[in-house]
């Protein structure tokens, strides 16, 4: 008899050594087919189907903020205006600032929000050897030991300014995207993963594709570009870093 389908599975197919090649020669690269078919859809599903978003966003010197799903339900409309009219305000200037839907999936797990939920799953998961090996074999660091991570959903009118995860004190060294947009994304849509050199111009840019991997050493210049008002609501991810610590 089988057992339930798993919910996490990666493709048995990859490349570890050509994916290592090209790690190394740019400290970053989208690795695509991640997961087996069928754990990958189920990880969309999650995301899409089962997963109660709160809010994040910081205007300049006001942030971050991390708006719980129950918070978020409970402001008023002219509070979530409130809250656009200070980002759109930062980014007109020349301040920091960042909006988008999150469940902060490590903070809800410590916490206990839904004990044994698909999220929970998926960050043991995350934190599972395969998961963490893959992480190894791909950057060449075998410090590695564990990864947080937040479920992320930049909606129409969502964008993260350019950055460079620069916190390494907290033992940041790879940050990862786990794309699981199903739409077929056109460009046009924003939410690309871009990086940058020293002038602002872009030197890499990856599609928000379903199923894939994208990893990056940190520090290094980058953003999640604007999603424009007609963009669907499909920007699904999983986001974090992996920690030596």
């Amino acid at each position: 008899m089988n057992g339930p389908a798993p919910i996490f599975e990666l493709n048995p197919g990859l490349d570890r050594a050509m994916l290592r090649r090209q790690f190394a020669a740019d400290g970053r690269l989208q690795i695509k087919n991640l997961l087996s078919p069928q754990p990958a859809r189920t990880v969309h599903d999650v995301l899409s189907r089962q997963t109660h978003w709160g809010l994040a966003w910081q205007a300049g010197e006001d942030g971050p903020h991390g708006v719980s799903p129950e918070q978020l339900g409970k402001l008023a409309s002219a509070e979530k205006v409130a809250i656009g009219t200070k980002v759109t305000g930062a980014m007109r200037g020349r301040d920091y600032a960042f909006l988008y839907a999150r469940y902060p999936m490590l903070d809800a797990y410590l916490e206990k929000w839904a004990e044994g939920s698909p999220q929970d799953l998926l960050l043991e998961h995350i934190n599972d050897q395969p998961f963490l090996d893959l992480a190894r074999d791909v950057t060449g660091i075998a410090e590695l030991i564990k990864a947080d991570a937040q479920a992320t959903l930049y909606a129409p009118n969502q964008f993260l300014a350019v950055h460079d995860d620069s916190q390494v004190a907290e033992g940041r060294r790879v940050a990862y995207v786990m794309n699981f947009c199903a739409e077929e994304w056109r460009p046009d849509w924003g939410g690309y993963l871009m990086f940058y050199d020293e002038d602002g111009d872009v030197i890499a840019g990856f599609k928000p594709r379903f199923n894939a991997l994208n990893l990056f050493l940190v520090p290094q210049k980058h953003n999640v570009t604007y999603v424009p008002p007609f963009a669907p609501v499909a920007r699904f991810a999983i986001t974090g870093w992996f920690r030596d610590r």
